[in-house]
């Protein structure tokens, strides 16, 4: 079941366990922690869809006197997860945007887009991707949790052509094992607010800003209950994930928290220059707790891809 790939029960689970323990929670460094938080001066532009719906999209770009910025520059592209804003990736717009052009979406019903009264599947949702992606080549494609299933879902339905390479954040690729069933659907419609507000918190391994957690919570609850859990629901197999996966063309990054090490290690095994990051020590939200140790990783990564995307 989706549910259960998305690891959103296990998160839930495991930060229970931690509270009812007493279990202390490790302190983040000052340092890591103010660039996670830090307000950058974000842009702020529009994409209409091909259904006429408006997605924000926050922009991040370098200042025009670097020396090394170029046409062939690449676009980072950055997708958050289930009901999440697109502001939750902060520390990755101000650290990459100093770097390349840096973009990332609210998708629809999400963060500051509109609500849309239609569109909650994984052929829509993909397809706005394409609509955010058009006019852009030579993208990185970021993806975190929900996000995963979703760049993966638009690789299928448009291919991988406006793509310089996909960095899958933390999320089950269709491999074994698969992840356990939960009962967090239910969870959502017995007590929804209680409910996100646990989510959210599940989130992170190391203490956030507790305003944070009530504007990721509000956030969360701006979509309709039954679309929030049609996107907990795609009707595809595992097995769809994992063979878009194995067949991308492109380079490919697996940044995950150790309840995927096993996944990683099948598809490395199906894909072995596929680049695999683990964050021992993270939640789910990994680039939040270790935004510098993100960071760092993804920039070298791109970096290292030289020259133009293959055929």
């Amino acid at each position: 079941m989706l549910l259960g790939a998305l690891g959103l029960g296990a998160g839930l689970a495991a930060w229970e366990h931690a509270q009812a323990r007493g279990a202390p929670v490790e302190a983040r460094p000052a340092e890591a922690a103010d660039v996670a938080h830090a307000p950058p001066p974000f842009a702020r532009q529009e994409c209409r869809t091909s259904d006429d719906v408006r997605l924000n999209i926050l922009e991040c770009r370098p200042a025009p006197t670097r020396q090394s910025a170029g046409a062939n520059d690449p676009t980072v592209l950055l997708v958050p997860g289930w009901c999440m804003p697109a502001s939750i990736w902060g520390a990755q717009l101000g650290a990459l945007g100093a770097r390349w052009r840096t973009l990332a979406m609210d998708p629809r019903g999400q963060g500051d887009s509109e609500v849309a009264a239609a569109g909650y599947t994984p052929d829509r949702r993909a397809d706005d991707l394409h609509d955010v992606l058009a006019g852009h080549e030579r993208v990185v494609l970021v993806a975190w949790s929900l996000g995963v299933l979703e760049a993966l879902h638009y690789i299928y339905r448009h291919g991988s052509g406006r793509l310089l390479a996909l960095a899958l954040v933390d999320n089950s690729v269709g491999e074994p094992p698969a992840p356990k069933p939960t009962d967090f659907i239910a969870q959502l419609r017995r007590a929804r607010s209680a409910t996100v507000e646990r989510f959210v918190r599940s989130l992170f391994a190391h203490p956030v800003p507790e305003s944070q957690i009530i504007a990721l919570r509000e956030a969360a609850l701006r979509m309709p209950l039954e679309d929030s859990i049609a996107l907990l629901s795609y009707p595809l197999p595992r097995e769809h994930w994992r063979a878009v996966a194995r067949a991308f063309d492109r380079p490919l990054a697996y940044i995950i928290t150790p309840r995927y090490r096993e996944q990683s290690q099948h598809l490395q095994q199906a894909r072995p220059a596929t680049r695999v990051e683990i964050f021992e020590q993270a939640g789910h939200a990994l680039f939040v707790d270790e935004a510098a140790r993100f960071n760092g990783f993804v920039e070298g990564w791109i970096e290292s891809l030289a020259g133009p995307p293959s055929s």
